[in-house]
């Protein structure tokens, strides 16, 4: 359906639009695990939700299991920039709805679908003005996974979910404070501070099950697992903010790097659920890591993370065997060679803070003579 952005609202933890097709109005929120839809149907006849599977990326794997007339299991597992991406929903209607048509190109049997492209609608005769709502609960683990998480909503107040909602966000957006005549600044800075907060996400069940990079099922102990860091993008600004407004979860996002390093082999670059992606250059964890054990936050292992942000160092592809061995990258060697140069020696001087902290003199001289490699592309006559 089409809808226009002057029937939109959008606030922290809510979205509301009216759908013009047949004058259908949407209300969206959430908990961390589950997200509350209601539909409001204006006119009476058939209300149909369509469920499709293919919509987005490519489906690797999808499956829809019809538990009851109001619950139903989902698998969608994906390809795009994540290589194998896994979501398991569990989706329960506040009415009975039947199913009114289905597409599926392989596997049918007793109200269980699964293919690589399966689409399904659910519907119902409506009066008008009546209302379906839904309760999507997600997991990275399983369908059993999805129903614990589906407890995190026990009723169908939309009202109440919404108003926790904001409460949390309020919470969080209100460990800093500014004071301006200007209320367009201070919704700018809010904003942007909303933003920080978008990722990364809680990637585990309420009882700290993940996917973890070896694609195997870990339990998360004394620590949050997360997924989406985009670590080029958040190392410069977001992450040193973590350091001084989250000291809880910057502890949890390192806990979740150390995860990846032992399941994974290797720090994450830029992870998307358990899958790492290797968008953009360096290893920029190392700098996460330098910043929090520098301010000396707690919570996790200094030892491990110099041992991870070393083994990351030493490491021969994107460039980093011609590193180490002259000091530099040539566009022989690897595309985007002097940026790569320029991060590597960034992260290197990182590891030999590291390194300073964990008293380990001889990895320090090794990576503060490396961090210097930067000067080996730069010319002093012209500039560049």
């Amino acid at each position: 359906s089409s809808f226009s952005h002057a029937n939109e609202k959008a606030s922290a933890g809510y979205y509301a639009v009216k759908l013009d097709k047949h004058n259908i109005q949407v209300r969206l929120t959430a908990s961390t695990r589950v997200g509350f839809h209601e539909y409001t149907f204006t006119e009476a006849g058939q209300a149909n939700i369509i469920l499709d599977l293919n919509h987005r990326d490519k489906l690797l794997e999808g499956r829809i299991k019809i538990i009851d007339d109001k619950t139903i299991e989902v698998l969608r597992r994906s390809e795009a920039w994540a290589k194998d991406q896994y979501v398991f929903a569990r989706i329960e209607f506040n009415t009975p709805l039947h199913v009114s048509k289905y597409t599926v190109d392989s596997v049918v049997e007793s109200n269980d679908y699964s293919g690589t492209k399966v689409a399904m609608s659910f519907s119902k005769q409506v009066q008008k003005g009546e209302k379906i709502l839904m309760k999507v609960s997600l997991s990275p683990t399983s369908f059993e996974g999805a129903k614990r998480n589906s407890t995190e909503i026990k009723d169908w107040d939309f009202e109440k979910v919404r108003q926790d909602a904001a409460a949390l966000w309020n919470k969080e957006l209100s460990k800093i404070e500014v004071t301006t005549a200007n209320q367009n600044e201070s919704a700018i800075f809010y904003t942007a501070l909303y933003h920080t907060m978008m990722q990364p996400n809680i990637a585990q069940d309420v009882d700290g099950s993940y996917r973890g990079r070896d694609n195997a099922i870990h339990r998360a102990e004394g620590f949050d697992y997360y997924s989406v860091f985009s670590l080029w993008d958040t190392f410069r600004a977001a992450h040193p903010l973590y350091t001084l407004i989250d000291k809880k979860r910057t502890a949890d996002f390192i806990n979740t790097f150390l995860a990846q390093y032992e399941q994974g082999g290797r720090l994450p670059v830029w992870e998307l659920a358990s899958n790492e992606t290797d968008c953009m250059i360096g290893y920029h964890s190392v700098s996460v890591l330098a910043d929090a054990m520098a301010k000396g936050i707690t919570g996790f292992d200094y030892t491990k993370a110099f041992e991870a942000a070393k083994h990351s160092a030493m490491l021969d592809h994107l460039g980093l065997e011609a590193y180490k061995k002259q000091g530099f990258i040539s566009m022989d060697d690897e595309h985007e060679s002097v940026s790569k140069t320029l991060e590597y020696a960034y992260d290197d001087w990182c590891i030999a803070q590291m390194a300073l902290i964990v008293n380990k003199q001889e990895e320090y001289d090794y990576f503060m003579k490396r961090s210097q490699s930067w000067k080996n592309v730069f010319d002093c006559k012209t500039g560049f």
